[in-house]
């Protein structure tokens, strides 16, 4: 394993800091979830689902950070720690005397990550947030609209999942400094920044030109790149934005008159695209699904939660999900023995004497 020996303290809760040390845990480092009396706030009837998705492979030791003993076995397993992951707010771990400056007296080689929403400076850092928060400031809300010009309420936190990633890149960035100087290192990670950086090439594109949508045509504006309805009422997507996949389209659907209007707009007042949309509306989803696995023209559906989870759950699909004995677990990346390193996720203070003995012990 890529991280074999690595120990990683997360004192996380809900997605973000253990969305990323579980990606850690799949690379094989050790994983110690410092939980308060309560357990992670995602251990309650509502979002244990949540917990149990971000948090297999890991180990959990129960310790009160405002008890001065249990402070005191904090600073031992410091000690042996290489990774620190903390998503309080800013100023927190500092009045629990945790803080990276505090950490590395004890710990000079550790890599402390702070996850939060605007980072520890700013006039933001201060205030509570969410995901949606995040979203709606990055600019990444304003591309979802319906045809209103309404946001469309994303049903993904993407900055939590952003943000876990950018995390772990830098993460590991960190641990191949610290081979090379010896130095560990303090890491500020912001989930809106992770949402700002993805907005690259839509904000170097509004300043130069005004247009807000990012590539123009990859924003459903032309009829070889864009979503269709079916004869039964679901979705398919047409990504045939090489000229070649569009050839494959057009010829195989019998359609050669269609061949030079590639780039054509999609819009209701286009003929061609009136005529495209009847001839999605021709067939039902598993009909172009099928039409998709033979013509190479960059055709998939548009596939809902349960239909995504049995399609990725197959061995000839590049198998991302693994369905076994009622349970489910979904791979941080794919790997064909990632699922027979799985373990459950932690009961609360489940692995306390084994964290104890292995991490205290000289």
């Amino acid at each position: 394993m890529l991280l074999d020996g690595i120990k990683v303290l997360d004192f996380s809760h809900y997605i973000p800091g253990p969305f990323a040390s579980l990606r850690l845990a799949d690379f094989g480092a050790e994983v110690v979830k410092i939980e308060p009396p309560s357990g992670d706030l995602a251990r309650s009837e509502e979002f244990d689902y949540v917990f149990q998705a971000n948090n297999a492979n890991k180990k959990s030791i129960l310790l009160n950070l405002k008890d001065q003993h249990d402070l005191e076995m904090v600073e031992k397993l410091i000690r042996k720690a290489d990774i620190l992951i903390e998503g309080f707010r800013p100023g927190v771990m500092k009045r629990l005397g945790l803080a990276y400056d505090d950490v590395k007296k004890i710990n000079e080689k550790i890599i402390y990550c702070s996850i939060t929403g605007y980072g520890q400076q700013g006039e933001l850092a201060a205030l509570g947030s969410h995901d949606i928060n995040y979203v709606s400031l990055s600019g990444v809300l304003a591309q979802l609209k319906d045809r209103t010009g309404r946001p469309i309420h994303p049903s993904i936190t993407l900055a939590d999942m952003i943000g876990s990633m950018a995390a772990v890149e830098q993460i590991l960035a960190a641990l191949y400094a610290r081979e090379r100087t010896g130095k560990g290192m303090y890491i500020d990670i912001s989930l809106l920044d992770g949402l700002l950086a993805m907005m690259n090439n839509h904000f170097i594109i509004e300043h130069y030109s005004g247009y807000p949508k990012g590539v123009e045509q990859l924003a459903g504006t032309i009829v070889s790149y864009c979503i269709y309805e079916t004869k039964d009422g679901r979705f398919v997507s047409l990504a045939a934005l090489e000229r070649k996949f569009w050839e494959h389209f057009c010829i195989a659907s019998q359609k050669r008159e269609w061949l030079h209007f590639h780039q054509s707009p999609a819009n209701e007042n286009n003929p061609i695209f009136v005529d495209i949309c009847q001839w999605f509306k021709s067939k039902t989803l598993a009909e172009w699904i099928e039409f998709g696995r033979k013509v190479d023209c960059c055709l998939t559906p548009v596939l809902e939660v349960h239909e995504a989870k049995e399609w990725f759950s197959k061995e000839h699909n590049r198998k991302m999900v693994d369905i076994h004995n009622g349970g489910i677990h979904i791979a941080t990346r794919y790997d064909p023995q990632i699922f027979h390193k799985r373990a459950q996720a932690p009961k609360l203070d489940e692995h306390r004497q084994e964290i104890i003995e292995k991490w205290t012990n000289a």
